[in-house]
């Protein structure tokens, strides 16, 4: 054997670096990382609890120092740094990292800032009210314990958990090749799924989510659209997106508004998210904010961007959401151990995992219960039979040289056993009144009832089902409260159009894109002959090219001359004076270098009965359903195909039984029906709509009503009036007639 010991064995190199990397791997993976499916509980966190049970640290018993708690978790169970230890306890301990603490912290234990904690000699803790429901019934046997490190001590395998602590406060960790991150969860939600799991084992996800709607994370916020969780709870793997909370304020003093955030997506750090938005500011990639200050205190968080006069609140706040963790995605990895393995779990079945595990638990300390209430019913009997006979008792003692002998004279005079006789010799001659035989008396009566309702549970598997619907009832009640993070079903914007009045604006587009929006009311009505008001303020050599009136929660469809389409909602178009400018459309769409606005249409809704009707420069033509723009994207979609050397002119609306009119620079024009283009694709080129001579080019296109007359108006100011019935109809494609001698 020796010899066997100090020979070197050749060993394939790859098959003991795949045999040794999985053992590592999956001690990692169920040593460290990653939860028990039947507790939701990791090795450490496990065993800081387990330390402090034993330590008598419970929620109604003064608070320890950290550092001593510490002391016991790496000395005993957990061989590891106390660093390790420490950040263990601190978490759980933090209301804004659990939903629900496991421990009760006094001192510092850091902050929603990234403050930390202040060194453990400092702190002081204790288990919380509700973890006294993890560890309860853990001396009766209902779980395996297993030796610690060392073998000098034992300690629990799993917690007899009465509660989904899986799902209640989640859990996050990185393994070795595989990651697990569970969130948060609303007891009162979570019981109710349970207990109609338990009523129901046929209960489809869907019916459970009916009781457990999604996450309830401790910082509160939005969870913005449904589709995320569907996926989560139907596959364990999904993608939740989570926004803080804003509001908006009206400073009465100087009528401006302000953004007060109040909710933070949970696992975001406020000093970083305010010191985000400052660079942006900076950077300019986010404009209108005059003031950023915190004003965060005991009774929550509360962070004001007071805003720049005129700008739209609605804008700013999407930019906030696009461009830092105002708005977070959280990746869903419902992934556990089950059975000494690591497996992805949907939402029914971590439920189904946890009630067979408590079914478990309660069968083991029944059998426990039954068998100590067995043991003392044993006694009492012996005890009665004593009482009962207690002058012999009496005498059979006195008889005897010692107390080994009486046992033995009290077992073959009695018929006792040696457990009851030992009883019997120690009961103190006060137990001989007739009240403690009274008491004996009404004890064993008790103990026959408890016995057969310990029995009657072994029995019956409902019986089982009932006890477990009877706990979590009463944890519900004690600890369920109100769910702090709202759900959103509509997976667009968050209330955004709900915080603008609805009401028409003007809308003025310049020239050289400068856009804004005044109120209707702004502009009085005056009589005829009137000087008028100015409507915008305009440079040198630009001027007022484009003037709608649209509601604030329409959608302006922005056209680009490179073919593109833009959407943008018209209160998103920031309000400004009558004499001011406006602001630069660039800093409201992306378009790039050379690319300028070629038409504009406001929408109310995206309607099938309505058409798009493009044209080009060259004469191009294209029809589109207005329905195939419904999906608005912040970088613009393809409407029309557009050829080198060509550029989109004009883009209006039909009602798809109307006529055309195409108007050239060489003074042509064409009248055609609508019906003459077919309806096309966004990505489509289109057909020829008029036949173009050499250096001609199209400048106009109207939809003409039935009966009314056409106005054409030259570069230099001359201009005649035609009513649209002189323009014969045609087909498309022709050269069209002479409209005005250029």
């Amino acid at each position: 054997m020796d010899d066997l010991f100090q020979k070197n064995l050749p060993v394939n190199i790859e098959d003991e670096m795949k045999k040794s990397y999985m053992a590592y791997a999956m001690t990692v993976i169920i040593g460290r990382a990653v939860p028990d499916v039947r507790d939701g509980l990791k090795p450490v966190h496990r065993r800081a609890l387990f330390a402090m049970h034993e330590m008598g640290n419970r929620w109604n018993r003064p608070y320890k120092k950290s550092a001593r708690i510490v002391g016991d978790i790496i000395g005993k169970y957990h061989p590891h740094g106390d660093t390790a230890a420490y950040d263990t306890i601190v978490r759980m301990a933090q209301d804004f990292s659990m939903r629900y603490l496991l421990v009760d912290g006094q001192g510092n234990f850091g902050s929603v800032d990234g403050d930390p904690p202040a060194a453990m000699r400092y702190t002081e803790v204790r288990m919380a009210r509700i973890t006294e429901e993890i560890l309860a019934d853990l001396e009766k046997d209902t779980v395996d314990f297993i030796p610690n490190y060392d073998e000098s001590l034992e300690e629990p395998v799993v917690m007899p958990s009465k509660v989904p602590t899986l799902l209640l406060n989640g859990t996050a960790g990185i393994a070795v090749g595989v990651a697990t991150n569970i969130p948060p969860h609303n007891l009162r939600e979570v019981i109710a799924g349970t207990i109609a799991l338990i009523r129901n084992p046929d209960l489809s996800i869907d019916e459970l989510i009916a009781h457990i709607p999604g996450p309830d994370f401790p910082t509160a916020g939005f969870i913005n659209g449904r589709e995320g969780i569907l996926s989560a709870y139907r596959t364990g793997r999904g993608s939740i997106r989570v926004r803080a909370r804003a509001m908006i304020e009206r400073n009465a003093r100087n009528d401006r508004e302000s953004i007060v955030v109040t909710e933070l997506p949970y696992q975001v750090n406020k000093a970083n998210l305010i010191e985000k938005i400052s660079e942006l500011v900076k950077e300019k990639k986010i404009e209108g904010i005059a003031d950023l200050r915190d004003e965060s205190d005991r009774d929550g968080i509360r962070v004001v961007l007071d805003l720049k006069r005129d700008e739209v609140s609605g804008v700013i706040l999407n930019q906030l959401y696009k461009h830092t963790q105002m708005e977070t995605s959280f990746s869903v990895i419902m992934l556990a151990i089950d059975n000494k393995q690591p497996r992805v779990f949907n939402l029914k079945e971590i439920l189904r995992s946890f009630i067979d595990f408590r079914k478990q638990v309660v069968v083991r300390r029944t059998r426990f219960d039954l068998a100590k209430a067995t043991d003392r019913a044993h006694i009492l009997d012996g005890l009665i039979i004593a009482l009962t006979n207690i002058d012999a008792v009496v005498t059979v003692i006195k008889a005897s040289a010692n107390p080994q002998e009486a046992a033995v004279a009290l077992c073959e005079n009695f018929g006792l056993t040696e457990i009851q006789a030992r009883a019997i010799l120690e009961m103190r001659l006060q137990r001989l009144t007739g009240l403690e035989r009274d008491k004996i008396d009404a004890e064993h009566a008790e103990l026959m009832k408890q016995m057969a309702y310990l029995k009657d549970i072994l029995e019956n598997p409902h019986r089982v089902l009932e006890v477990i619907i009877g706990e979590l009832e009463d944890i519900q009640n004690r600890y369920g409260d109100e769910r702090r993070t709202e759900i959103v079903v509509s997976p667009d914007e968050i209330d955004i159009e709900d915080l603008i009045v609805e009401e028409d604006m003007v809308v003025t587009i310049s020239h050289t894109g400068y856009v804004k929006r005044n109120p209707v009311s702004l502009y009085r009505n005056q009589r005829r002959g009137g000087r008028g008001k100015m409507g915008m303020g305009t440079k040198e050599e630009d001027f007022v090219e484009k003037l709608f009136v649209a509601s604030t929660h329409q959608y302006i469809l922005i056209f680009s001359s490179f073919g593109k389409v833009y959407w943008l909602k018209v209160y998103q178009i920031p309000q400004a004076g009558r004499a001011a400018k406006g602001k630069a459309i660039v800093n409201l769409i992306s378009l790039t270098q050379g690319e300028r606005v070629a038409a504009i249409l406001p929408v109310k809704e995206f309607v099938a009965d309505r058409n798009v009707v493009m044209v080009t420069r060259q004469g191009v033509i294209k029809k589109t359903n207005l329905a195939a723009f419904s999906n608005p994207r912040s970088t613009g979609i393809i409407a029309i195909g557009i050829d080198a050397g060509d550029e989109l002119m004009d883009v209006q609306l039909t009602h798809g039984n109307q006529d055309i009119f195409l108007g050239t620079r060489m003074g042509m024009a064409i009248r055609f029906h609508e019906e003459d283009v077919r309806e096309m694709g966004r990505g489509a080129r289109g057909v020829r709509g008029i036949m173009l001579a050499p250096e001609d080019t199209v400048v106009g296109m109207e939809i003409p009503s039935e009966g009314s007359g056409m106005a054409t108006i030259t570069e230099k100011g001359y201009g005649k009036r035609t009513t649209v019935s002189e323009y014969r109809l045609q087909t498309r494609g022709g050269k069209g007639t002479i409209n005005l001698r250029t």
